[in-house]
């Protein structure tokens, strides 16, 4: 089944390094008031935030709206950046509580019976024929539902740790700083989750290369 597609081999590295001094050399520039700087940034990372979000929310709708809701606020805060070779953590730790209010909204609206659109449904979704495109959302929702029943194998804590780690690729410093809880306790949910999962062929093959 496939996966939504992954950034090229160069944008990622260059993404997964909040240490480089290109990144924070820009975060630096960004700060002072550099528009050209904050615009390059958006550009570097707007598609992986976007990614996040959507593994989370399934919904193209809601993750273009919390994506761009996510830099509203990096533009907002970026002056108050003290380690700015942390950006990509900082960055996604806005990102996962965009995306943990947004569900703790989606289950008020629940709860006082307010309807929901739930996941969003792509053009030619359900009805196959000789559309490549359906074939694909097909494949695609196939995949997230492979994907969902694994995930509901773990605790909430695991879960999050997994996804950041293996659906987003930052690495266990970032993880902790994203958070907010220490990298031992980080190791901790990560190793348990690989342990509940370790047989299943679909996970085995996402984790292949990204075990620390």
């Amino acid at each position: 089944m496939q996966a939504m597609p992954q950034p090229d081999k160069e944008q990622k590295e260059l993404q997964a390094q909040d240490s480089s001094s290109g990144v924070t050399s820009l975060v630096k520039k960004a700060k002072a008031g550099n528009r050209a700087a904050l615009g390059r940034l958006v550009e570097l990372f707007q598609e992986d935030i976007f990614r996040m979000i959507y593994y989370r929310t399934r919904s193209r709708v809601d993750a273009e709206d919390l994506t761009q809701e996510v830099f509203v606020q990096v533009f907002k805060s970026l002056s108050r950046i003290r380690e700015v070779e942390r950006f990509r953590a900082w960055i996604f730790s806005i990102a996962v509580n965009r995306v943990r209010d947004f569900h703790r909204k989606k289950r008020i609206r629940a709860l006082l019976g307010v309807p929901s659109q739930g996941d969003e449904m792509e053009p030619g979704k359900g009805k196959t024929g000789h559309n490549p495109e359906a074939m694909e959302n097909l494949m695609r929702q196939e995949f997230w539902k492979q994907i969902k029943h694994l995930l509901d194998k773990l605790s909430r804590g695991e879960r999050e740790v997994f996804l950041l780690r293996f659906m987003d690729h930052l690495s266990i410093r970032e993880i902790s700083y994203a958070l907010e809880k220490n990298e031992s306790t980080i190791k901790t949910h990560l190793y348990r989750a690989l342990g509940k999962l370790r047989k299943e062929p679909l996970i085995l093959q996402m984790a292949e290369e990204e075990i620390p």
